[in-house]
């Protein structure tokens, strides 16, 4: 099993996360070899805005290479996981990135992977069993079922001013909640926490550190 980062959100233009990601780099060697997978945006082309932003960033943080995984290049997936150090999922649409995983039948490589996953709000919450989504405006929260190497549901972006709908939706499972600049990290099994996590757990919210599961 890999290694995994869950990071509840960055502003990568900030390097909001640096600290996260820089622990992660470091577990991963130090100077990884870096796949990014930046298909959690609306459109899957060779277009993803952030590529030269993120490819600066992690050179800054000591990474070897960083090369962006192609959606319409299936073929290749299966060599460049295996020839790198850690694999970045980035933020976006949870639903589109765990739906062209699946499609593709990438979860399965994933699970097996023995390097470092790091998964930045929507890659993060596509890492877990459940996520819980409320950031849409249009849209009712809700629990999405995603890829399942981590077996907790996930709430991204945390902010208190929701603990109402978290609070609910508790009633029927635990539910972490991550806020930007923090993380989950999950290694054979057990969790820790980058800075503060809540649990959401029978209607009651408790700090990761403090409460028992």
């Amino acid at each position: 099993m890999p290694k995994l980062y869950l990071i509840g959100g960055e502003n990568v233009h900030h390097r909001s996360a640096q600290h996260i990601n820089a622990q992660a780099f470091a577990d991963a060697g130090g100077h990884p070899n870096i796949l990014v997978l930046p298909w959690a945006n609306a459109g899957f082309d060779r277009n993803y805005q952030k590529r030269k932003l993120l490819t600066d960033y992690f050179r800054s943080l000591g990474a070897e290479n960083v090369e962006f995984a192609e959606y319409d290049h299936l073929e290749d997936h299966t060599k460049k996981i295996a020839g790198s150090d850690l694999v970045y999922l980035t933020g976006g649409q949870t639903s589109a990135l765990i739906e062209r995983i699946k499609n593709i039948r990438l979860e399965g490589q994933l699970r097996g992977y023995r390097g470092v996953i790091v998964g930045r709000s929507a890659g993060a919450l596509a890492l877990c069993s459940k996520c819980l989504t409320t950031c849409r405006s249009n849209q009712k929260p809700k629990i999405v079922e995603g890829l399942g190497l981590v077996d907790i549901t996930m709430k991204a972006h945390y902010r208190s001013n929701r603990d109402d709908v978290l609070k609910r939706f508790s009633l029927k499972e635990t539910i972490f909640a991550v806020p930007s600049k923090s993380a989950l990290v999950s290694e054979n099994g057990e969790l820790s926490a980058i800075g503060t996590v809540y649990v959401f757990k029978n209607g009651e919210r408790q700090n990761f550190t403090n409460c028992s599961l």
